[in-house]
C-alpha cells in the first residue's frame, strides 16, 4: 500500500510539475524571436562560472556564503532524493547503503553537514529580512506576497531539514537501541540519542523514521511544485538564463532594422528608395509596450529574477529618490506575462484583455528615470538585462507616440537641426577656441 500511495504522489508531483513548466514555456514563447545561439562555448563558460560557481554573488561576501550554504545543499541532497524514490516505489530501506559501504556513510554525512549550514544560512535570511530589516529586502514592491513568498520558502527549508534529522536521527537511534552500533553518520549519530535515545521502543522510533521520511519527500514534491509560482524559480532558471546571456558589451544597444535601413537611405546619397522588395512590410510596432513586444530573452529574465534587490540597491536613480526599481520593472514584466499568458489561454491566442506592460503596470516617470549606466545589469547574479526591456519601452514612447520629456525635447530638435545637442550651428562649435 505504502509502494502505490508513493507512485501515485510521484505520478502526479512530477505531472503536475511538467503541467507548469509546459505553461512557463508558453509564456515565454510570447516574447518575439531572438537568435542566441551563436558563441557556444562562451555561453557554457557564462553558465558555469555565474549559475553554477555563482561568480557575481561574491561582491557581496557574507549573503554570498550564507547562499553558498543553501545552494549547495540542495544540490548535493538530490543525491539522497535518488535513494528515496528508489526505496519508496521498491519497499527497500536504504537501497545503496550495503553496495556502496564507507564511501555511502561520507556521503550521508556530508549532506547531512550542508544541510546543517543550510539550516544557519536559513536563520540568517529570516533575520535579515524579518529583524534586521535590510532596505533593499523591505521595499514597497515586496510588500506583501512578496515578502511572504521569501518567508514561506525559508520556512519550508527549515522543515526539510528537520524532516531530514528526524529521518536519520531515529533510524540511528533504532540501530543503536537493537545492536549497539549506528549507522555512523556524522550528525545524526549525535542527533539520535540526543533527541531519540530516551525512547526504547522500536516501533515507535521506526514511526519516527517514517514520519521523518515522509515528511521529507512530501516537502520536497510540494517545494518542487511551489517553485512555479515562487521568485524561487531561479533555482532552475538561473542556468538557461545565463547561457543565453548578452555576449556583446553591456553599452551596446540593439538597433531595429527597419529604422537602421531607413537611416542607412536618408545618409546614403546613392540609395535608390524603391529597391526595398515588395514583401518587406512595416514593423508591427517601435519599441515595446507590452510582453509581446519583449523578447523571449526578456520574459526569461523575468522568470528569472529571484527579487534579491541588488539591481535596485546599485540604481543611481532609487538612490536618489526617483521611482524607478529596476527589481520592480523585471516584476512587472514577470506578473503581465503570466497574466496575459493566463488570459490567452482561456481566450485564444488572438485574445486581448485591453491592458499593457505599459501603462497597466510600468509608468513613463519609471521609464524616463533611468540614466541607462548598466549598473542593474552588472550587479545582477544571473544576468538579468532590466535596461533592455526599459530601452524598448522608452523607444514605443519616443517612437509611436511622441512621447518625450521636456528636458529632452530641446537637445533631439538641437541634433536634428544641428548635429549636436547645442544650440547653435556646427560652424560656430569651435568659436571658443578663438577666444583670447
Amino acid at each position: 500500500m505504502q509502494q502505490l500511495l508513493f507512485g501515485v504522489l510521484t505520478l502526479f508531483s512530477f505531472g503536475f510539475f511538467a503541467f507548469n513548466l509546459r505553461k512557463i514555456s508558453q509564456n515565454i514563447h510570447l516574447g518575439q524571436a531572438l537568435d542566441r545561439s551563436d558563441n557556444k562555448a562562451e555561453r557554457w563558460r557564462t553558465m558555469l562560472l555565474v549559475a553554477l560557481g555563482q561568480k557575481k554573488m561574491f561582491s557581496r561576501p557574507i549573503p554570498a556564503l550564507l547562499h553558498l550554504a543553501l545552494y549547495s545543499a540542495f544540490v548535493i541532497t538530490q543525491i539522497e532524493l535518488i535513494e528515496i524514490l528508489v526505496d519508496g516505489l521498491s519497499g527497500s530501506h536504504r537501497f545503496f547503503q550495503d553496495s556502496l559501504g564507507a564511501f555511502y556513510t561520507f556521503m550521508i554525512s556530508f549532506i547531512e553537514l550542508l544541510s546543517v549550514l543550510a539550516f544557519f544560512g536559513t536563520l540568517a535570511f529570516l533575520a535579515r529580512r524579518n529583524m534586521l530589516k535590510l532596505p533593499r529586502l523591505n521595499m514597497k514592491e515586496l510588500a506583501g506576497w512578496p515578502t511572504q513568498d521569501a518567508n514561506l520558502i525559508l520556512i519550508m527549508e527549515i522543515v526539510l531539514i528537520a524532516c531530514i534529522f528526524t529521518m536519520n536521527g531515529a533510524d540511528e537511534a533504532a540501530l543503536q537501541l537493537k545492536s549497539k552500533s549506528g549507522n555512523g553518520f556524522l550528525i545524526s549519530s549525535i542527533v539520535g540519542p540526543l533527541f531519540f535515545g530516551s525512547i526504547q521502543d522500536l516501533h515507535t522510533l521506526h514511526l519516527l523514521e517514517q514520519i521523518g521520511w515522509w515528511g521529507h519527500i512530501i516537502m520536497v514534491y510540494t517545494f518542487m511544485n511551489y517553485l512555479p509560482y515562487s521568485k524561487h524559480l531561479h533555482i532552475f532558471m538561473a542556468f538557461p538564463n545565463t547561457y543565453y546571456s548578452k555576449l556583446e558589451p553591456k553599452g551596446q544597444f540593439t538597433n531595429m532594422q527597419s529604422v537602421t535601413n531607413e537611416v542607412k537611405l536618408m545618409l546614403d546619397p546613392n540609395a535608390d528608395p524603391y529597391a526595398a522588395a515588395p514583401t518587406d512590410a512595416a514593423p508591427a510596432r517601435f519599441g515595446a509596450k507590452d510582453v509581446t513586444d519583449l523578447t523571449w530573452k526578456n520574459l526569461m529574465d523575468a522568470y528569472s529574477c529571484t527579487e534579491c534587490g541588488r539591481c535596485t540597491s546599485a540604481c543611481p536613480a532609487n538612490t536618489t529618490g526617483k521611482l524607478l526599481s529596476p527589481r520592480k520593472i523585471m516584476m512587472d514584466t514577470r506578473d503581465r506575462m503570466v497574466e496575459l499568458g493566463d488570459f490567452k489561454r482561456k481566450n485564444g491566442p488572438d485574445a486581448e484583455d485591453g491592458k499593457s506592460l505599459l501603462g497597466s503596470y510600468i509608468t513613463e516617470e519609471e521609464l524616463w528615470a533611468c540614466t541607462s549606466c548598466n549598473a542593474c545589469v552588472q550587479e545582477c547574479p544571473v544576468n538579468i538585462d532590466p535596461l533592455s526591456i526599459i530601452i524598448d519601452l522608452r523607444r514605443f514612447l519616443v517612437m509611436e507616440e511622441s512621447k518625450v520629456p521636456t528636458e529632452l525635447t530641446g537637445m533631439l530638435t538641437n541634433i536634428e537641426n544641428n548635429g549636436a545637442p547645442w544650440q547653435f550651428a556646427a560652424t560656430e562649435r569651435l568659436n571658443w577656441a578663438n577666444e583670447d
